[in-house]
């Protein structure tokens, strides 16, 4: 087994520390899956380099430097840097950054073309990729159930406009060939999507082996149970990797400033040119982003659609606040529900 058909290249390596390269292949309770030019085995953390001198945790694409250990669990000593990754708050500590996926070279967001189509959703998925670092793939999944495309399409080249958007289906094989150009040898792919999108139909056709689990769909509203319940890497026969990750409920919307900006670029263009510097884009005079949604150069979903990923990441950090923040309004409502009805009587 070599390192390398996983994606390592040895620049990643650190100069001032010794030990084998590997990478994690699954998270376990206090325990990980790693896979090295040892073959694969399992590792535990080192306690002095994670516990108390602050090494980053490694999550399931991570690059590690291991003592290795031929009859037992190997040490993990060095978390070597990321290219690329998903990150969460910390569920253990309620707030800081938790690394959940890392060093993805694609990110396939699927969206399938019957009742779970959503454009909101596609607006968190596509902010979320762009700010991993890697590149954002849009699939159109569950092609057979529809011949009529070009809503859909107008719909993604709204929200997603430079993003490149393919239409496939796993069940008769439509489109899966225009994949091909991202199935390259050492390559690893996350797939992001709801439940019942058919990731886990299209991870087996690609793989051409049942390697997941599949479920069917209600058909009154196409959703479905979640099949991944943990993320793992899995290498395919053809060389390529694919992280699978558990729903994007759970990353959430840590520190997406970069991703905002690149995935909403039609309303960032007018964002700064207001007359107030403090400007929050109501009834000021001299609003540039009202303006434009007046004049038709924005469209008015989508800046709604900013408001409310940038508030949500402002308050992500701190659950104590966003929560608080959140009373307070749902507060407000029912104090103003009881106004209008005792204006009722």
């Amino acid at each position: 087994m070599n390192i390398k058909d996983f994606g390592f290249y040895y620049d990643l390596a650190c100069d001032n520390t010794s030990g084998t390269p590997a990478r994690v292949t699954a998270v376990h309770k206090g325990r990980f899956g790693i896979v090295s030019d040892f073959g694969e085995g399992y590792a535990q953390l080192k306690s002095k380099e994670y516990y108390f001198e602050g090494e980053a945790f490694p999550t399931v694409g991570d690059f590690v430097q291991i003592d290795y250990v031929e009859n037992g669990d190997s040490r993990i000593i060095k978390t070597l840097n990321r290219k690329t990754y998903f990150s969460r708050r910390d569920p253990d500590k309620g707030r800081g950054e938790q690394a959940v996926a890392a060093n993805f070279d694609y990110v396939f967001i699927m969206q399938s073309l019957n009742n779970d189509f959503n454009p909101k959703r596609l607006e968190r998925y596509l902010t979320a990729a762009v700010q991993s670092g890697a590149e954002p793939v849009i699939l159109l999944t569950k092609a057979d159930l529809t011949s009529d495309y070009l809503p859909y399409i107008l719909e993604v080249s709204r929200v997603a406009p430079n993003v490149n958007t393919h239409i496939v289906s796993a069940k008769t094989g439509f489109g899966l060939y225009e994949l091909s150009k991202y199935m390259q040898k050492g390559k690893t792919l996350v797939f992001l999507g709801s439940s019942g999108v058919g990731k886990s139909s299209l991870v087996n056709t690609l793989a051409n082996e049942d390697i997941m689990d599949v479920n069917g769909i209600r058909e009154d509203d196409s959703k479905g149970r979640h099949t991944t319940t943990h993320r793992e890497l899995i290498m395919l026969k053809n060389g390529v990797m694919i992280i699978d990750t558990p729903g994007m409920r759970e990353l959430g919307m840590w520190d997406v400033t970069e991703g905002l900006s690149e995935a909403f670029e039609d309303v960032e263009q007018f964002i700064g040119k207001c007359r107030f510097r403090d400007c929050k884009h109501e009834n000021e005079p001299g609003c540039a982003v009202r303006k434009a949604i007046e004049n038709g150069e924005l469209d008015l979903a989508r800046f709604e659609s900013y408001k409310k990923l940038k508030t949500e990441a402002k308050f992500r950090d701190d659950g104590y606040d966003y929560k608080k923040q959140k009373q307070q309004w749902e507060k407000s409502l029912r104090i103003g529900d009881k106004k209008k009805r005792k204006e009722r009587f």
